[in-house]
C-alpha cells in the first residue's frame, strides 16, 4: 500500500492508494467499500481523481475502484513503440483486468468516461465474461465518431487530431499547457473551470507536469486513430456486439449531444442498450456527480451482480 497524496486523501476520504505490479505496466489506483466490485476510469485530460464526486458515495455500497489508466496519473508512461500498439485500448483494457484479478474480481461492473470509455469498450469485447455491465460517458464509439467527422466536429475536438500527429512537435507545443489546453474548454467558446475543485485541477496539473504524461497522453490518441480503428473495424466485420447491459450518459450541452445519436450509435454494437442526457457538457462526473451516481446506483440495481470477493 502506498500512502495516498494530500490532495487525493482530501478528496477521496476513506480511500487507500495502491501500485498494481502487472505484467506489462504498473497500474496505481484508489480503493475503498464493501460489496460487488466497480471499476472506474478517466478520460484526458485528468486522472482517476475525476471520481472525487462520485466515488466516495459509491463505495457505501459497492467495492470502488478508481484506477489511472496507462500513461497517466501515477501509473507507468511507457515509452510509445513505433506502431503505438502499446497504447492501443485492447493493451490498455488488459491492464485494467489483470488489476481486478489480481484483487480476486474476475466479474464487475465497469464504468468509463472519455478515454476511460474507450478503455471499456475495448475490455466488454475483448473480456466479455469479465464485464458484468458497462456505463460509457460522453463518448459515442471510437470508429463511429471518426468516420462521422466534419468541419463542427473537428473544430470542437481539435485535440484528437492535433496529438496524433507524429511525435516530438504535439509533446513540444504541449508542454507547460496541459491540462488546461482541454479541461474545461470542450464544446465551450471560453473556458470554464468552475466545476472542478481545486484539489483536483491540482492533480491533474501534478501529473501532467511530467513530459512523459505528455508523451503518454498522445500516445493514447495516436492508437485510437490507428490501432485502434484496425481493432474496430474487424469486430465490425466479424458482426460481433457486446451482450452485457450498456448503459449511456451524455452531456445535454456537450460535443456529443449537439453531433451524435448517442444511443443509437451504442445500439449499433451493442444489444442492451439505454442510457440518458444528463443536465451538462462534457465533464460529467464532475458537472452533474449527484446526477451521475443516481443514474449509477439504479444501473447497477436493475442488473445486481453477486460480491466475488
Amino acid at each position: 500500500m502506498n500512502q495516498t497524496n494530500a490532495a487525493q486523501a482530501k478528496l477521496f476520504p476513506g480511500f487507500s492508494s495502491h501500485l498494481f505490479k502487472g505484467s506489462e505496466a504498473d497500474i496505481h489506483y484508489l480503493r475503498a467499500g464493501v460489496g460487488p466490485p466497480v471499476l472506474m476510469l478517466h478520460g484526458y485530460p485528468q486522472t482517476l481523481s475525476c471520481w472525487h464526486r462520485v466515488a466516495p458515495a459509491l463505495s457505501s455500497r459497492y467495492t470502488v475502484i478508481c484506477a489511472d489508466l496507462r500513461g497517466y496519473g501515477d501509473s507507468s508512461k511507457p515509452k510509445g513503440l513505433p506502431d503505438h500498439s502499446n497504447y492501443s485500448k485492447r493493451v490498455m483494457a488488459n491492464d485494467m483486468v489483470e488489476l481486478m484479478s489480481s484483487q480476486g474480481f474476475e466479474r464487475f461492473h465497469l464504468v468509463g468516461h472519455d478515454r476511460g470509455g474507450r478503455v471499456s469498450h475495448r475490455m466488454a469485447l475483448d473480456h466479455p465474461k469479465n464485464v458484468h455491465t458497462i456505463s460509457v460517458l460522453d463518448i459515442s464509439p471510437t470508429l463511429k465518431m471518426f468516420e462521422r467527422t466534419d468541419m463542427h466536429f473537428a473544430r470542437a475536438y481539435y485535440h484528437w487530431f492535433f496529438m496524433l500527429q507524429p511525435s516530438p512537435l504535439p509533446e513540444e507545443m504541449l508542454a507547460g499547457r496541459v491540462p488546461f489546453n482541454i479541461l474545461g474548454r470542450v464544446g465551450r467558446s471560453e473556458p470554464d473551470l468552475s466545476n472542478f475543485s481545486p484539489e483536483a485541477i491540482e492533480e491533474y496539473v501534478r501529473v501532467f507536469s511530467s513530459p512523459k504524461a505528455v508523451h503518454s497522453s498522445c500516445e493514447d490518441y495516436r492508437a485510437s486513430g490507428g490501432i485502434d480503428l484496425d481493432h474496430d473495424r474487424a469486430d465490425r466485420a466479424s458482426g460481433l456486439k457486446l451482450k452485457m447491459p450498456l448503459q449511456a450518459l451524455w452531456g445535454s450541452t456537450g460535443v456529443v449531444a449537439s453531433m451524435f445519436d448517442c444511443l443509437a450509435d451504442w445500439q449499433e454494437v451493442a444489444l442492451d442498450v439505454t442510457g440518458k442526457a444528463l443536465p451538462c457538457g462534457h465533464f460529467i462526473p464532475e458537472e452533474a456527480p449527484e446526477q451521475t451516481l443516481v443514474e449509477l446506483l439504479a444501473f447497477f440495481s436493475k442488473h445486481p451482480l453477486e460480491q466475488n470477493k
